[in-house]
């Protein structure tokens, strides 16, 4: 049985989903995370990369759904976000964590400012910050996502990284 605790620790992650803070996730949120991804690094809408960070989080969005749209009505709710997490993290955190792969994939490639398909730490705050968290909680976080010490961070380092933020006790 999933203990409480865990279940209110994954709902409190459903505020970093819900964009505009309306009680509820929908396609919209992950339109405006990627809007303000642009914005924040300087890169058009129409760009290849503005078109596959739309993609992705569209993919994510698809993906959310998927888990926790019980009722099919094209949003999720607090209640059915933690009931749709809690089942997919307790068969698999790793595939859970996959519906995001599109999404940071693309991020990564929005904030990577010199091409190779790494990013800097801080721009790693950066995007963090943009995602919806605190300044101290995006740099801490960025810092830790550096596994190797290089200053940068990958999709490798990112996507389990995804992963361990709904199963690993804060």
């Amino acid at each position: 049985m999933v203990s409480s605790e865990y279940e209110r620790r994954i709902a409190g992650r459903f505020v970093t989903f819900d964009q505009d803070g309306n009680g509820y996730i929908d396609r919209e949120d992950f339109n405006v995370a990627a809007k303000a991804l642009l914005t924040e690094f300087g890169t058009a809408a129409r760009s290849d990369k503005g078109q596959a960070l739309y993609i992705g989080a569209e993919a994510f969005w698809q993906g959310m759904a998927g888990i926790a749209d019980r009722d099919g009505d094209q949003r999720i709710t607090r209640d059915e976000f933690v009931n749709g997490a809690v089942k997919r993290l307790r068969d698999n955190p790793e595939r859970f964590a996959e519906i995001a792969r599109p999404f940071l994939h693309a991020a990564l490639a929005v904030a990577d400012q010199d091409g190779d398909g790494r990013v800097t730490v801080e721009d790693t705050a950066r995007v963090l910050r943009i995602l919806g968290a605190s300044e101290d909680i995006a740099r801490a976080a960025a810092a830790t996502l550096d596994t190797d010490g290089d200053g940068k961070v990958g999709e490798d380092e990112i996507v389990p990284a995804f992963a361990r933020y709904f199963t690993v006790p804060e």
